[in-house]
């Protein structure tokens, strides 16, 4: 637990400000860390996935709907969860740690909604990682290998400190972070060459997106129902209103 808290305080040392996370942020595609570090996903731009702003959720309508149940259902990887299991809301985020987008919901909204809902056991949130590019499949990869009540502090950490998406040297920025998490060199190296993790983070990309059509990030299901886009708090607090 102290470990913990120390990559807390960490995550609010290095905070972004907010003004600056607002900014719409290009983010070139990066060039892989190393071949036998990390596999990029095969297909992600084929299927046209795109970081996107939440034109389409201001239209204050789904885009479509799939089975509640189902998509609820984990994957390969085990669902990282917050809130109560009998929540009568289920929120499944799916975002890749390089979408700037993902990184002002996280940031900026989603504490609000987790006060207002989560906290008061309205709904719960599976977040799923969704990345697009080898630099994002990589930070996800060392955010599973860290112990489990590590994984939602890297998250936050990756998201406030996203410059090591586009840093000249991603390897060795994503080293930095990872060792705030307590990774050693040689932890790090083993984590990116697990390649059953990596087969697992694709599966679950492959399944979002063939199984519920997810092509963009942030994009969310409020009981099966489907937004894609950096939603508002006013915006996400009426669709889960409208869900309970």
């Amino acid at each position: 637990m102290l470990q913990v808290w120390r990559l807390a305080i960490c995550c609010s040392r290095l905070y972004v400000e907010n003004n600056s996370l607002k900014q719409d942020r290009m983010i070139r595609m990066p060039v892989a860390l190393n071949r036998r570090h990390v596999i990029s996903l095969a297909g992600a731009a084929a299927a046209g996935l795109a970081f996107t702003r939440g034109a389409n959720a201001q239209q204050h309508a789904p885009e479509g709907i799939v089975d509640a149940i189902e998509i609820a259902k984990p994957g390969k990887l085990k669902d990282m969860v917050y809130g109560k299991a009998d929540a009568p809301v289920t929120i499944v985020e799916y975002a890749s740690l390089t979408c700037p987008h993902c990184a002002d919901f996280k940031l900026i909204t989603f504490p609000k909604i987790k006060e207002k809902y989560i906290d008061t056991g309205k709904a719960r949130l599976i977040f799923r990682d969704f990345p697009f590019d080898p630099r994002a499949t990589a930070a996800v990869m060392l955010a599973r290998c860290a112990p489990e009540d590590h994984y939602f502090p890297m998250i936050d950490l990756f998201f406030r400190q996203q410059q090591w998406a586009t840093a000249e040297d991603g390897k060795a920025a994503l080293l930095q972070i990872a060792k705030l998490a307590g990774f050693t060199q040689e932890s790090f190296e083993a984590c990116l060459t697990n390649q059953q993790l990596l087969n697992d983070v694709r599966a679950t990309v492959e399944r979002g997106s063939k199984e519920f059509g997810v092509n963009a990030t942030p994009t969310f299901f409020i009981n099966g129902k489907k937004y894609a886009g950096d939603l508002s708090f006013e915006e996400m607090s009426g669709f889960i209103d409208s869900a309970l």
